[in-house]
């Protein structure tokens, strides 16, 4: 895949410029169930305006960025069905952007180089932990000397350099999605860092807040749109607009998605990794359309199964909820069983035949693969039910305690005994469901069974359970690929 490495900021006229947002994940895990509803709202944002999706890979952290996690994001994103507009930008490759930006600041006297210490530092975070004091940095190397930097340098000592923030300004904007926004300079910390630790006059590793300033600008990105978790960066980096003197996107910060307990969403709730929803099987439509649903209300009168094209034409920030959005595991499920249920038999298959062959299995022929799909596709909640509710035409199933009691029932064995009598004397040449009813009516008429007790005791035999789908063309199935009689000798 082509990336793209921007050289020069991108000439911005908000008022001429069409729409151009961006998802900017950083590869140092799977795709984060937070991070897709990000995408889908910038993407549908996009499309409602007719403007441009960017992506950007903000693999800064050289650590813990891995080119399979990449791969991961890119995966995610096209299997949701968002494709982007232009060349990912990969945010390493823009480093001399970065450093340039940060050397302005130094030459207008908007940063400067701190040679605090660790120690010294967690002095300060101590003295003020005692006071009850906030965590704030005390600006105390905003005004060195040339000569005062010069010992520290002697002394072996690294810097960082530090973007100046004075105190008591008011920090303001509107919110696409919470409205006039104020934050006062003085709660965001003190000076803040922007480049990491280096020796002498060098520019160390280049930090988050200014980074996606200077790329958001390169990229022509109109309007940012993220969490609410990103507040604060966002008082911060409108500063970092205004000294570098770069047009300011708009922004719209969106509701976090909670667990059940109105918590954020997180590892201890097990699942939110987009990987994992796909593997357990919910599909990329369901998936689309809850993610949506989480944050975002449907105007009137449209319901809220859509499609991606769908939401599109409606998809607005007004609509856009503050509160957070609690995970809702019922809907989902709903939505994903009305998608399965939608699906042809054919492309239901589709779904299916990789899960079947990843527990070994094969089928006899297409046809029968297709019948046994139509079979048990009503009953299908997630894709991965497609394995459970198939076992048993694969594999021979284990009594259980429902179907043990049913053959234990008068006169249960008598009725298999004589249906494998029947069948032994006649085997079906080709199974036909009308002739399977036929011989089933027969033996009730000839023998004086129930067809009640014929029909139970033949599906406890045939799947060990009383629970399962259609019995007849359960039957069928089986006796297509020569499983009926064994199954039901093996009550004997």
């Amino acid at each position: 895949m082509r990336v793209r490495t921007p050289s020069v900021p991108y000439p911005l006229t908000r008022s001429s410029l069409s729409v151009r947002v961006r998802l900017a994940p950083s590869p140092t895990g799977t795709l984060h169930i937070g991070t897709a509803r990000t995408a889908l709202f910038n993407w549908l944002f996009a499309k409602r305006t007719k403007g441009k999706f960017l992506l950007r890979i903000e693999d800064t952290d050289k650590e813990r960025s891995k080119p399979e996690f990449t791969h991961n994001i890119f995966e995610g994103l096209k299997w949701l069905g968002l494709n982007w507009d232009e060349d990912p930008v990969i945010q390493s490759k823009c480093l001399q952007a970065h450093r340039a930006a940060i050397q302005l600041l130094l030459d207008k006297g908007l940063a400067y180089r701190c040679y605090v210490n660790e120690s010294e530092l967690d002095e300060l975070r101590s003295d003020q932990k005692k006071q009850g004091k906030a965590p704030r940095y005390d600006n105390r190397h905003r005004n060195l000397s040339l000569q005062e930097e010069d010992n520290f340098i002697n002394e072996g000592r690294t810097s960082v350099i530090r973007f100046r923030i004075e105190d008591n300004q008011s920090i303001n904007w509107n919110d696409l999605v919470r409205g006039q926004m104020q934050w006062n300079s003085s709660d965001l910390g003190g000076d803040m860092v922007i480049s990491r630790r280096a020796y002498g006059k060098e520019i160390g590793d280049p930090l988050y807040n200014l980074v996606v300033v200077v790329d958001d600008s390169t990229m022509g990105i109109t309007h940012v749109i993220r969490g609410e978790d990103h507040l604060a960066n966002t008082a911060k980096q409108l500063l970092l607009y205004q000294a570098l003197n770069l047009p300011i996107p708009e922004f719209a910060h969106t509701p976090l998605i909670l667990n059940a307990e109105g918590r954020k969403l997180s590892k201890r709730d097990g699942v939110i990794s987009l990987n994992d929803f796909r593997e357990m099987g919910y599909t990329s439509e369901a998936m689309a359309n809850y993610m949506t649903l989480l944050g975002w209300s449907v105007p009137e009168g449209m319901s809220e199964r859509f499609t991606l094209s769908e939401a599109s034409k409606q998809f607005s920030f007004d609509r856009v909820n503050k509160a957070g959005a609690k995970f809702d595991w019922d809907k989902l499920n709903w939505l994903n069983s009305q998608s399965i249920h939608e699906l042809s038999p054919e492309s239901l298959l589709e779904n299916l035949k990789p899960l079947w062959l990843k527990e070994g299995w094969e089928s006899p022929d297409y046809e029968w693969s297709k019948d046994l799909t139509e079979l048990i596709g009503p009953s299908l909640i997630v894709l991965k039910d497609g394995v459970d509710q198939a076992r048993p035409f694969f594999e021979e199933p284990s009594m259980k305690a429902d179907g043990v009691k049913q053959l234990e029932v008068e006169g249960a064995k008598k009725v298999l005994k004589k249906l494998i009598e029947k069948l032994e004397k006649s085997p079906f040449q080709k199974f036909d469901n009308a002739q399977a009813k036929a011989l089933l009516k027969e033996i009730a008429e000839l023998e004086g069974f129930k067809q009640g007790l014929i029909m139970k005791s033949l599906r406890a035999a045939l799947l060990g359970t009383m629970k399962g789908p259609d019995l007849i063309t359960t039957w069928g199935l089986l006796a297509r690929v020569g499983q009926d009689l064994p199954r039901l000798r093996r009550v004997f």
